[in-house]
């Protein structure tokens, strides 16, 4: 069975930030994640415009601060 947006966001950010996908839950952000730092936000961001075929605006990039938020962009610009 092919992997959720969820599961493929979760498994992205996890490759990004070198951290273990059961670590990351819907609310993890940078607030609660040391490594989610500015440079590793936009690498994040190229990674999953990539991993989806998307392409997020200024706007957009300002607002993906949580894994939520990710999973909500991708879904409503990819629809």
């Amino acid at each position: 069975m092919p992997a959720t947006n969820q599961e493929r966001v979760i498994q992205v950010i996890s490759n990004i930030l070198n951290i273990p996908t059961d670590k990351l839950t819907l609310d993890s952000s940078p607030a609660s994640i040391e490594q989610w730092e500015s440079m590793k936000h936009i690498n994040l961001v190229l990674a999953i415009e990539e991993e989806f075929d998307v392409q997020f605006d200024d706007e957009q990039i300002a607002e993906l601060q949580s894994v939520k938020s990710i999973i909500t962009a991708v879904e409503n610009t990819s629809a």
